[in-house]
This record gives structure tokens, C-alpha cells and sequence, in this order.
């Protein structure tokens, strides 16, 4: 694999979201394509490609996020335009996840790592 790519109306705006969220780089432009840093070390790159319309409905695939602390972790996604899906969740208290949808409405999670 490749790319993951996010469908999109605006490029700036998930660029500033995923690369600050992510600490990643644009590694390539054109006028209806960005390309960040590879997820991982050795992973496919994030990638978002520009669309017309606006997304409808839920995704059928979506990002889970490993961090060591999901409600520190939201905090900081929704400084950069994120907004809450939900409360912290699942089985094991100790180990909660978290929906959330990027300033253009795409589910992600944050799960405890």
C-alpha cells in the first residue's frame, strides 16, 4: 500500500489539521493533491485529494490513533479544529477510546496505546 487518502473540499485546511495533529510534513502538492509524511516508519503516506462536494454519511474506513492519554489527545485535536463524536469509550476503563471528526466532518479515533 501506498497512500491512505482523505476526500476533501479544502486542502489548506487538512493540511493544518492532520500535519499539526500528526507532526507531519507536506512531501508533495499539485493544485487537487497533498501528500504528507509517510504514517509510521515504514507506512503509506497520508493523502488528501480535492473533491466538490462534502462528505455525507459515515466513512467506511477511518484512522485510529495510539496515544497514552485520549482525553490529553483531544484536547490538543480540538485546538487544530477538531470536534468530539461521542465521550471516551470501551470495555476496559483503563484502556478508553474516542471518536472524533476532523474540521471536515472525517471519523477518527483516538485509542489508549
Amino acid at each position: 500500500m501506498s497512500n491512505v487518502v482523505i476526500d476533501c473540499t479544502d486542502l489548506d485546511v487538512m493540511i493544518a489539521f492532520w500535519g499539526g495533529l500528526l507532526g507531519m510534513k507536506v512531501t508533495e502538492r499539485q493544485d487537487d493533491w497533498v501528500d504528507l509524511e509517510a504514517l509510521g516508519t515504514d507506512g503509506p503516506l497520508l493523502g488528501f485529494h480535492l473533491v466538490p462536494e462534502s462528505k455525507s454519511g459515515k466513512n467506511r474506513v477511518h484512522l485510529d490513533i495510539e496515544v497514552p492519554d485520549v482525553r490529553a489527545a483531544g484536547e490538543r485535536a480540538r485546538e487544530l479544529g477538531a470536534t468530539p463524536h461521542g465521550e471516551p469509550m470501551g470495555e476496559n476503563p483503563a484502556r478508553p477510546f474516542q471518536v472524533w471528526l476532523d474540521p471536515q466532518g472525517n471519523e477518527f479515533c483516538f485509542v489508549t496505546a
